[in-house]
């Protein structure tokens, strides 16, 4: 016969879960604005490398 399922949803999920939903005040934070901004400054940089090599 089946088990029944939990109405838990996957369990190899459930380490992700916790991971994020902890909220520690000692880990560093960077805002997404941050993130596109750098993104764009490198790909522009390696962009002129190109250009120049």
């Amino acid at each position: 016969m089946a088990s029944k399922k939990s109405g838990r949803g996957l369990s190899s999920s459930a380490g992700l879960v916790t991971y994020y939903d902890a909220d520690n005040r000692t880990a560093v934070h960077i805002g997404p604005r941050t993130v596109l901004i750098v993104a764009a400054v490198v790909g522009i940089a390696i962009y002129l490398l190109n250009l120049c090599l």
